[in-house]
């Protein structure tokens, strides 16, 4: 049984729909991301699901438990880092920690936390005198102080410098490895690949995909695009199109200057044959890449629009 079941969610704000007839299901463990624009609704739909939002339509089942039943029993057994984390800014980091403790019936050792958020060093540390990353550690902490099943982490990484943000995905990592199941929203596509079993997209209060990142992408096109660009120049890379373009697994060829683009279902084996050839020939290879398809070309094919922070 899905240990978080959402059922046509709906939430507006007067003349603006901010979800619109949204509905999952995340298994126990899972790393399940719900990613989309700024705007997008990821917010709305957290919040509903958290319980602190009353939709205006829907249903929101987590461990077999609704909110209007069973409201204190939900809350003993989730974890929720919000956007904007309420943090005592002149206690430290420990101190924070043992307040929020305080609230559970069941916990977590407070320095095993400081060991999982890695904040040992800076247990003493007044809140005011860390950074935006350690704070955003600090949060997540928190948000997992009481041992939680299911812990919710709203944008966690946003407006960190990517050595903090990496800093957080290893936190999540450990969660999974701990057997936690981890709700994410983030609008860095980077992120939502590395981190989650199954992402969800979404765009406008709606689900435009949801599936593995991997399933997302293939669904897209099998090809791969290798970049290629050869010393002698534009004439050489021109004769290599010829060599290649009439190959089994070539789907297409594009010349772009001294740069040949190949589309191939093989790339492996198209760049073999390539290869095979330059060698013959003595023809000099400058750069070679293979451009792998991401979340951000689902985006694009789905809503036929660029990607926006």
């Amino acid at each position: 049984m899905p240990v978080l079941q959402v059922v046509d969610l709906r939430k507006t704000f007067g003349s603006v729909t901010a979800v619109d007839s949204i509905s999952f299901e995340v298994e126990s463990g899972e790393v399940f991301t719900i990613i989309g624009p700024n705007g997008a609704g990821k917010t709305t739909t957290l919040e509903m699901i958290e319980g602190l939002q009353q939709p205006d339509r829907g249903e929101v089942s987590i461990a077999g438990m609704q909110w209007n039943k069973h409201g204190e029993k939900i809350k003993q057994i989730i974890g929720v880092q919000p956007q904007s984390s309420a943090l005592f800014d002149l206690l430290t980091v420990e101190e924070n920690l043992e307040v929020f403790a305080s609230f559970y019936e069941k916990t977590r050792a407070v320095p095993e936390i400081m060991e999982l958020i890695n904040l040992t060093e800076h247990k003493g540390k007044k809140v005011k005198a860390l950074s935006g990353g350690q704070k955003q550690r600090l949060a997540i902490g928190l948000a997992f102080i009481n041992d939680p099943d299911i812990i919710f982490l709203d944008e966690p990484t946003t407006g960190l410098d990517p050595q903090a943000r990496r800093n957080i995905w290893d936190i999540v990592l450990t969660l999974k490895s701990l057997g936690k199941t981890t709700i994410l929203t983030t609008h860095y596509m980077e992120e939502a690949e590395k981190l989650s079993d199954r992402v969800c997209i979404v765009d406008q209060g709606r689900i435009i995909a949801l599936d593995t990142a991997k399933n997302l992408i293939h669904r897209l096109t099998e090809e791969r695009e290798i970049r290629i660009s050869f010393e002698a120049g534009s004439e050489t890379a021109a004769a290599m199109r010829d060599i290649v373009r009439d190959a089994e697994a070539v789907a297409r060829t594009e010349l772009n200057g001294d740069q040949l683009h190949i589309w191939s279902v093989r790339p492996e084996e198209t760049l073999f044959h390539l290869f095979k050839y330059t060698t013959e020939q003595r023809v000099s290879v400058e750069q070679v890449s293979i451009k792998e398809m991401s979340l951000e070309d689902v985006f694009i094919a789905f809503t036929g629009k660029e990607w926006r922070d």
